[in-house]
């Protein structure tokens, strides 16, 4: 009888109370809270640093596009200018495989939009497109939205060892009026830059802040 109390008792000591096993439950809720909210922290991290990442990226690509229409640039006595940029409007005449083309780089309500008419082989629509180009709203068919988030732009243009803003007629040795049908056209070839610079600011509606500068060399014309 002694044997079996002994026992018992050695039973009893060796299981834990009910506050011992509350405590122990308590202690493993909070490791699992501060486990749960350690992974959830990288996984919103991860998903934060995914989303610029993609965002970057996407500029990229549309500064690449930016930079392959200036180096496309073509200089014609057709026109005034290849390459006009008013404040609000950037248009490039640039050259393809079927003719000349007309392409409008635009900032309308934060959103950067291009434009590319389609290939042209005669003067007369070349300035037809021009001219079109001059009243457009920003919701014309054809109209690509670029990048979202815009504040402003800027342009500036390199001429005699010097940036310029692009809406100066500084360094500029050719002076035209915009294009008309009816006008004789011009046989002097328009002065192009040797450089552009491209400023944009983000707003940080689309999650982006800050200023992006891209400087580009122009092409050697023929």
């Amino acid at each position: 009888m002694v044997v079996a109390s002994q026992r018992r008792n050695r039973s009893v000591h060796a299981g834990f109370t009910l506050v011992e096993v509350l405590v122990a439950m308590v202690i493993m809720s909070l490791i699992a809270i501060m486990a749960w909210q350690g992974v959830d922290g990288i996984v919103r991290a991860r998903t934060i640093s995914q989303a610029k990442l993609e965002q970057l990226m996407r500029v990229n690509t549309v500064l690449t596009q930016f930079e392959q229409d200036l180096n496309a640039i073509q200089a014609t006595r057709t026109m005034p200018s290849s390459l006009q940029f008013d404040g609000a409007n950037l248009r490039i005449v640039r050259r393809t495989p079927n003719g000349l083309q007309l392409v409008v780089w635009s900032l309308r309500g934060g959103v950067w939009q291009r434009w590319a008419g389609p290939p042209v082989t005669r003067v007369d629509a070349l300035t037809e497109q021009w001219m079109s180009s001059l009243q457009f709203l920003g919701n014309e068919e054809g109209q690509l939205r670029m990048l979202q988030g815009i504040g402003e732009w800027q342009m500036y243009f390199f001429r005699d060892n010097a940036w310029t803003n692009a809406q100066s007629s500084a360094g500029s040795s050719t002076q035209a009026p915009a294009p008309s049908a009816s006008a004789p056209q011009s046989n002097i070839t328009p002065d192009l830059p040797q450089g552009v610079r491209l400023s944009l600011n983000f707003s940080g509606s689309d999650g982006l802040v800050g200023q992006v500068t891209r400087d580009i060399m122009m092409p050697p014309q023929p």
